[in-house]
């Protein structure tokens, strides 16, 4: 799997909104504090603007993310936020110059979608913070400071606390994964998750507790779950219901549906649509350890 160079002063970083819209102050704060860093910033047309549920239509956000992908004198590219509308355009996506002069490309939610088709093409990408994520203040300081980390070529070992339902182990593995909505909606399309020997990461976010259980159930059966070098589990935030009202918590729901694993499974991991959202590189190899007394994502 192709690993993109690290950024250094003066690379630029383009911003645009492939799929949901976002305000232009959002992206401002953003764009500011990456030229705090001594990157150039290019802020895409689709920022700022919307089309119905979308920032704008699909054949825009399709050239702007193509133009974005093939430009030379772009070294990075940060989704400004998720939503949905990239299944819309990806079919269309022409990965050739991309593959030949690799980037990386940060997002999360609906931008799983492309973090998959990257890594049908060999190529790694980041999930990680959005530019929502740059105006949260000190609270939100030390995921952004690991994003720059990670952008300048130091991918920071990711810790999670000890959870009393981990399943303890240690393995190696790629990671792979993302959002748990998008990874089911991938299944039986050509960019469907191979999580055969990797480490597998999920989260979600205003979800049912029957719908998560649904979607754990069909990765279940169409083999996501078997055979993985490890499960790592992140927020499953602003629940639509109450764990009561279902019968189980997510936490037992993917107890149930793991039971007899023999991979090392690690619970609330700080990769999340919360403020924890720790960056993590999709398609490289990582070590997870889950001990008693706290769990360890470390890229090798």
């Amino acid at each position: 799997m192709i690993q993109p160079s690290k950024l250094a002063p003066g690379s630029t970083i383009g911003i645009l909104c492939p799929a949901g819209a976002i305000t232009m102050e959002k992206v401002t704060i953003c764009a500011q504090v990456l030229a705090s860093w001594g990157y150039q910033v290019r802020i895409g047309k689709t920022v700022g603007t919307q089309f119905g549920h979308f920032a704008a239509s699909d054949l825009d956000r399709q050239n702007e993310l193509q133009s974005m992908m093939d430009d030379p004198e772009i070294h990075a590219i940060l989704c400004a936020r998720g939503g949905y509308g990239l299944s819309r355009i990806v079919s269309q996506l022409d990965f050739t110059k991309i593959k030949a002069h690799p980037k990386w490309v940060i997002g999360f939610s609906d931008i799983t979608i492309l973090h998959a088709a990257l890594q049908k093409h060999g190529i790694q990408s980041i999930h990680g913070p959005m530019s929502a994520g740059f105006g949260k203040g000190d609270a939100g300081l030390p995921y952004i400071i690991a994003l720059k980390q990670m952008l300048e070529g130091a991918a920071m070992p990711v810790e999670a606390k000890a959870h009393q339902a981990n399943q303890l182990g240690q393995s190696e593995g790629m990671l792979v994964g993302g959002n748990l909505c998008l990874m089911t909606h991938l299944i039986g399309g050509k960019n469907q998750l191979d999580t055969k020997g990797k480490i597998l990461c999920i989260e979600d976010v205003g979800e049912y507790h029957y719908n998560v259980d649904r979607m754990l159930i069909q990765c279940k059966n169409a083999g996501l779950l078997d055979g993985l070098a490890g499960l790592v589990v992140g927020g499953f935030t602003d629940m639509k219901d109450d764990a009561t009202a279902f019968g189980e918590t997510v936490t037992e729901m993917i107890q149930r549906i793991t039971k007899g694993a023999n991979y090392p499974i690690s619970f609330d991991f700080p990769i999340s649509h919360d403020l924890n959202n720790m960056p993590v590189q999709l398609g490289a190899t990582y070590q997870l350890a889950v001990t008693e007394n706290a769990a360890v994502l470390t890229k090798i």
